[in-house]
Order: C-alpha cells, then sequence, then structure tokens
C-alpha cells in the first residue's frame, strides 16, 4: 500500500469512529495485479454482476457532463464491501435529474454515490440479496464519510 491509500484509510477510520461511533471500515485500493479477479471474487454471487462495471460508469455519465471516461479505481472495504471510484479530478458536479439534487463531490466521493445507486437498482432489477448486502456494506462505510450528506441526497 502506498503512504496516500493508508494516511486515507486512517483519515477515513478516524472519522468513522469519532462522527459516528460505527465500527471502523478501511477502504483499500485493489493492485493492479488484482484488478481482474475483482469482480468475480467479490461479486461471483451476485446474480448477473457482470452488468455492475457498465452500471456504475453509465450512472455517472448520466450525473455528470463533465465525465469523459477512462480508467477507473477499484476499493475494497474492510467489512467485505467494495467500489469504484472514476478517474482524478479536482472534483465532479453531479445533478441527479429522478430527484433533482445536485452536488460537487470529490473524486472518491463521487465513486462511493454511483456505486451505491447502482448497487441499488441492480437489487430491485435482479431482487438479488447478495447485491443488497454490498449496498449496505458500502453505505456504512459512506456514513462515516465527511460528503455523505451530499453523497445520500444524490441516491435518494
Amino acid at each position: 500500500m502506498t503512504k496516500e491509500i493508508i494516511t486515507t484509510a486512517i483519515t477515513d477510520a478516524t472519522l468513522s469512529q469519532s462522527q459516528t461511533g460505527l465500527p471502523i471500515i478501511i477502504a483499500t485500493l485493489v493492485p493492479d495485479e488484482e484488478r481482474v479477479a475483482f469482480w468475480g471474487r467479490h461479486f461471483g454471487n451476485v446474480r448477473q454482476w457482470v452488468f455492475l462495471e457498465p452500471q456504475v460508469f453509465s450512472w455517472l455519465d448520466l450525473w455528470s457532463s463533465e465525465y469523459q471516461g477512462g480508467v477507473w479505481e477499484f476499493y475494497t472495504l474492510s467489512n467485505g464491501g467494495a467500489f469504484l471510484v472514476p478517474p482524478e479530478q479536482a472534483h465532479y458536479t453531479l445533478f441527479n435529474e429522478h430527484n433533482g439534487n445536485d452536488a460537487e463531490l470529490s473524486t472518491k466521493a463521487t465513486g462511493i454515490a454511483v456505486s451505491l445507486i447502482a448497487w441499488s437498482h441492480h437489487a430491485c432489477r435482479t431482487g438479488c440479496a447478495a447485491i443488497g448486502e454490498h449496498y449496505y456494506r458500502l453505505r456504512d462505510y459512506a456514513l462515516a464519510h465527511p460528503e455523505y450528506s451530499a453523497i445520500m441526497q444524490l441516491i435518494d
């Protein structure tokens, strides 16, 4: 792990513990050499899991006129969850036309938001309990994030 990832994990854990009283959940960047196995390893028990990645991309494309594609990072959570993070930018300006909410989020918070909405819609579409569990694991992590309020407003 790089120093930046460790610092992010410690910062996230401190926020989780001090602000919410929730258990510490640590996000870890998936190394390049493990990306190939990411989907099967973490979502293999999810019905129609092969559709998840393009759904995440599509949600960001729908919510942000700034998004131009690129290489996403994969993160795993110490509680068994996982999420994707789009290419690094200073921020993403997002608008959810379905609920009228907008937000300006950091890159990582953007990834959390679009992953949450993708996991939620996939659970509704497939009726698969396993993706519902992924949603709640990521939501628990999001609740300790400094931008949780904006994330939750977008996915409401």
